[in-house]
């Protein structure tokens, strides 16, 4: 991380652990002054590194028991057309524009298959959509939204 010294890191570490910590209890832990962890957290928020707090969900306690990995071909022209509107469906979690034999990586939760099933023919029904390839995660063996700081 250019620019980022290791009290940012620390001081990151210690958000990434829990994001709703005061800046006083963010300070003691990352043995810093609470006035300069104050300045960092909001150069960081400026710089664009922080990009917002939130939480984790466990979805499948709310009845989200299944996910699911779509592939997506698309004729070529409209991929970010495609990418767009894949991204602003409730359920999808994900959309990554990928290289290989698939233009598209959408990761999804649906409460039943029914739903799942519902949301794959309507992908299809897109004009620009020629193929997916649906594959359902039977366990989740690591699911972070964080890497090693």
């Amino acid at each position: 991380m250019s620019g980022v010294d290791d009290l940012d890191r620390r001081i990151l570490r210690v958000l990434v652990e829990d994001s709703r910590l005061s800046v006083r209890e963010i300070a003691r832990r990352a043995s810093a002054p609470h006035s300069t962890v104050y300045e960092r957290i909001r150069r960081l928020e400026r710089n664009g590194i922080i990009l917002g707090y939130t939480v984790r969900i466990d979805y499948k306690k709310l009845g989200y028991q299944i996910t699911a990995l779509i592939l997506v071909n698309v004729d070529g022209q409209h991929i970010l057309e495609v990418e767009e509107w894949l991204s602003k469906h409730p359920n999808v979690l994900a959309v990554y524009d990928i290289t290989g034999e698939h233009d598209i990586a959408v990761i999804a939760s649906f409460k039943t298959i029914d739903e799942l099933d519902s949301f794959v023919k309507n992908v299809l029904r897109n004009p620009y959509v020629r193929q997916t390839r649906t594959s359902i995660v039977f366990r989740k063996v690591k699911d972070e939204i964080h890497l090693p700081i």
